[in-house]
């Protein structure tokens, strides 16, 4: 049986440090029998409570998401399935915010997910970031960042109806990742609408290495976790974006031969 075996973390800004706010991204990982669910958020910077609409999104998500692949495995999920997950979603922000006594776009916040069982890969996304996936011919887009109708503006969950694409894949899928919009312009080609591959066969490698060792457990590892959060706060990457910035990463363990 094959396994996934991942890494996640989302650390605040320098921008949003400066100005005492705290993080507006958020991220979760699920592993439901031989699948992979990955969730990232990234809340409005002009909304109010953005932060916990993206908490509340990922919880959300890879939680229904989680339940929908035991239920009915991945390869019987079609795209529309994942939709009316979105869907279900901006139920639930909307539900939030009349309990709160608020707006349900002071919830604002984008959303992707990625369900994969290394056969089937699918996406339901809703604004900006990107999902990308590694298969026998290298790393490709799963999923491309969605800009708003003006420029530095983008597409939320909270919008209704909510601007949900999906997409699905039938290759086999040996990784995955899944990043906010603090990381495009590190690590996509955003002239040509491709991945950077150096940095995510950078990023999967020690995954890779984990993956290729029997004795480890599937699921979220939590000293690569750590590493890819020191990753995100250093000097490197603050340089070049004061965002919030988050990445989750999966590799597949092959099952073994008979």
């Amino acid at each position: 049986m094959a396994h996934w075996i991942g890494a996640a973390a989302s650390r605040r800004g320098t921008a949003h440090a400066r100005r005492g706010e705290a993080r507006q991204d958020a991220v979760a990982l699920r592993f439901p029998g031989k699948a992979l669910v990955a969730v990232v958020a990234d809340g409005a910077g002009s909304a109010p409570r953005g932060g916990a609409g993206a908490a509340l999104a990922c919880r959300t998500l890879a939680a229904a998401a989680s339940s929908l692949a035991d239920r009915r495995g991945t390869a019987a999920l079609l795209p529309c399935d994942l939709a009316a997950l979105m869907e279900g979603t901006h139920a639930a922000l909307a539900e939030a915010a009349a309990r709160a006594g608020i707006a349900v776009r002071d919830l604002a916040t984008t959303a992707l997910l990625v369900v994969s069982d290394g056969a089937r890969t699918l996406s339901a996304h809703v604004g900006d970031g990107a999902a990308v996936a590694r298969t026998a011919e290298g790393w490709r887009i799963l999923s491309w960042p969605e800009t708003g109708a003006h420029a530095g503006t983008t597409r939320f969950l909270t919008e209704a109806p909510p601007a949900v694409r999906t997409a699905c894949i039938d290759v086999p899928v040996t990784a995955v990742a899944l990043l906010t919009d603090g990381l495009e312009r590190l690590v996509l080609d955003l002239a040509r609408c491709t991945p950077h591959p150096p940095f995510f066969d950078m990023i999967a490698e020690p995954l890779d290495r984990l993956a290729d060792d029997p004795a480890t457990p599937s699921g979220r590892d939590r000293p690569l976790s750590a590493a890819l959060a020191r990753y995100l706060d250093g000097e490197r990457v603050n340089e070049r974006t004061d965002d919030d910035r988050t990445l989750a990463v999966a590799v597949r363990r092959a099952a073994p031969a008979s």
